[in-house]
């Protein structure tokens, strides 16, 4: 069975690492520096699960978030905001753009894992 793609859309190197390697065992990592990047990529490759920070350069996650669900041919694809903003309003808004879930920074893999998993089995 082939591997299921996640998009990772964060400015911060680090951070898009560490998510990597929780993941790659069992998904194939793609990576994005910001927001624009992200909508870019999103469009051609149509990755099956995108992770996006909210706070990046040249585009914001709100902004990607809310353009990746106004095209037709990326909405359907979940996106799950990680980001290290823990406000109420945050995640209601982040919501609002279209987002399918949110985790706040730090996160373990298995609250990782348990946000990724439905989703995933819900878009078969």
């Amino acid at each position: 069975m082939d591997k299921k793609r996640i998009l990772i859309a964060d400015d911060e190197p680090n951070i898009r690492s560490v998510v990597a390697r929780m993941l790659d065992k069992d998904y194939v990592v793609l990576e994005a520096t910001n927001g624009e990047e992200a909508v870019d990529i999103a469009g051609r490759e149509k990755p099956d699960i995108i992770l996006m920070d909210l706070m990046m350069p040249q585009m914001d996650g709100y902004t990607a978030c809310s353009l990746i669900k106004a095209d037709q041919a990326t909405k359907m694809i979940p996106i799950i905001i990680l980001t290290a903003i823990d406000h109420e309003s945050n995640r209601k808004f982040a919501m609002e753009m279209g987002a399918d879930g949110y985790i706040t920074k730090p996160f373990t893999p298995q609250v990782l894992a348990d946000a990724i998993g439905p989703l995933l089995d819900k878009a078969l």
